[in-house]
C-alpha cells in the first residue's frame, strides 16, 4: 500500500500545474483545415485530436468538434477569440464529453443514447422553465429539460442551433452541432473572450453560477497544458 501511494504521488508531481487566471489558455494550436469542405469537416482535425486525446481523457471525436468550433469562429468572428479549451471545459462539466449516464459519442458525432436532463420544474436548486417546444426535443410537454452534450434548453437551441457536420440538420445531440452552437452563443454573449471581463460574461450567460464558471475555468486551464481533469 505504501508503494502504491508513493507511486501515485509521483504521477501527480509529474503533471504540469494548472495555470491560474482568466481566461484560461488557448491550448495546443489548431492546424489549418478547409472549413468549407464537404461533410463532417471536423474530421480533418483527427491527427491533432489523437495526439492529445488520451492524456486529456477526451474522446477524439469530441476534441475534433471543439477544435472545429473554435476554428469556425476564428474566421467568422475573429474579435471573439474563443479557444477550444473553453468549449472543452464546458463539455466536461455538462456531460463528461458526451458520456453522461452511459452515453457515448459515435463516429458521426452523435451522442447515443441521447442526453436529456432533469425537468426544470422549480424544485429546490432547480430553475423553473415551462415547456417551450411541446416536448418535441426533450420529450417533456410540461417543463423544459436541458438536452445534448452541451446541455441547451429547447428555446435556446431553437434560436442558436446550427448544423456543423453538413448533414442538413441542427441536432443538439450531435457534438459538432452542439459545440459550434455553444461557441456562437458564447461569442455573442461575451464579445471579446480573450479578456477577463468578456470571458466571465460569456460563461455567466451560459450558466449563472460563479462556482460553475470557476469549474469550467479550472478544466479549460488544465486542457490548456494538456492534462486531464
Amino acid at each position: 500500500m505504501v508503494t502504491l501511494a508513493l507511486a501515485g504521488c509521483g504521477i501527480d508531481r509529474d503533471l504540469p500545474p494548472i495555470p491560474e487566471g482568466i481566461p484560461p489558455g488557448p491550448g495546443t494550436p489548431l492546424p489549418v483545415i478547409d472549413l468549407d469542405g464537404p461533410g463532417r469537416t471536423a474530421i480533418q482535425l483527427r491527427g491533432w485530436a489523437e495526439e492529445q486525446a488520451d492524456r486529456m481523457a477526451i474522446p477524439p471525436v469530441a476534441l475534433e468538434a471543439y477544435g472545429y468550433a473554435a476554428a469556425v469562429l476564428a474566421r467568422a468572428k475573429p474579435e471573439c477569440g474563443i479557444a477550444w479549451t473553453t468549449i472543452a471545459g464546458i463539455g466536461s462539466v455538462e456531460s463528461k464529453h458526451g458520456s453522461h449516464g452511459g452515453s457515448r459519442i459515435d463516429e458521426d458525432g452523435t451522442v447515443r443514447p441521447p442526453i436529456i436532463g432533469i425537468p426544470l420544474n422549480g424544485a429546490p436548486g432547480v430553475a423553473l422553465v415551462k415547456d417551450t417546444d411541446g416536448g418535441a426535443m426533450d420529450g417533456d410537454p410540461e417543463f423544459d429539460r436541458a438536452i445534448g452534450p452541451l446541455q441547451f434548453i429547447p428555446e435556446t437551441w431553437k434560436r442558436w442551433g446550427v448544423d456543423a457536420n453538413g448533414d442538413g440538420v441542427a441536432d443538439p445531440q450531435n457534438i459538432d452541432d452542439a459545440a459550434l452552437t455553444a461557441a456562437r452563443y458564447l461569442c455573442a454573449s461575451g464579445g471579446d473572450l480573450t479578456s477577463e471581463q468578456g470571458w466571465q460574461k460569456a460563461l455567466l450567460t451560459y450558466n449563472q453560477s460563479s462556482s460553475y464558471l470557476l469549474t469550467v475555468r479550472d478544466r479549460a486551464a488544465a486542457y490548456s497544458v494538456g492534462r486531464r481533469v
